[in-house]
C-alpha cells in the first residue's frame, strides 16, 4: 500500500479525521505497517501499552481473561484504533486482541501517539468522546448481565 493510500485511511479513522494530512504523512511514515494471519495475537492482556494499533484491513476481536476462559466482547474492523487505553492510562494492557481474519495494520508507538494528542486537541477530544461511548456501552452490558444473573 502506498503511503497516500494510508493516509486516506488515517484520514477515514474518526479519532485523526480533523488532522492535516501532512501530519497524518509523517504519522504513516513513522509508524509500523503489520500484517497478521486469522489468529495471530496483536497484543496480550497485561503487556506493557507501547502501541495502538489502527486497523486497515480485516478483522479482529477483543478477548478478556475470566474464571471460564477468554470472552470476547467486541469485534474490529477496519478504520477502528485500539491498544490506546493502556497508552492514556500509563497501564498493562486491558485486553487480548487477536486477528479473526487476515489483518493489515499501522502500529502507532506511543510516544508519537501522545505527540498528536499535544499538537491536535480535536485528536484529544475526539479519544475522549469514543471512549465515553465505550464506557456507556460496558456500562449497559453490565446492567443487563447483573439483571439477567438476579432473575
Amino acid at each position: 500500500m502506498l503511503l497516500k493510500d494510508e493516509v486516506g485511511m488515517l484520514q477515514r479513522v474518526p479519532f485523526f479525521s480533523g488532522i492535516e494530512p501532512t501530519k497524518l504523512k509523517l504519522l504513516a511514515f513513522t509508524s509500523d505497517r503489520v500484517s497478521y494471519s486469522a489468529g495471530q495475537i496483536l497484543f496480550r492482556q497485561g503487556d506493557e501499552g507501547d502501541a495502538a494499533y489502527v486497523i486497515l484491513s480485516g478483522k479482529a476481536d477483543i478477548l478478556v481473561e475470566s474464571d471460564s476462559g477468554p470472552i470476547k466482547v467486541a469485534e474490529l474492523v477496519p478504520n477502528s484504533i485500539v491498544g490506546e487505553i493502556a497508552i492514556l492510562c500509563n497501564s498493562s494492557r486491558t485486553a487480548t486482541v487477536r486477528a479473526a481474519s487476515p489483518l493489515e495494520a499501522l502500529r502507532i508507538p506511543k510516544d508519537h501517539f501522545l505527540r498528536l494528542m499535544k499538537e491536535f486537541p480535536e485528536m484529544t477530544i475526539e479519544i475522549l468522546r469514543v471512549l465515553a461511548d465505550r464506557l456507556s456501552h460496558t456500562t449497559a452490558d453490565l446492567i443487563d448481565a447483573r439483571s439477567a444473573n438476579s432473575e
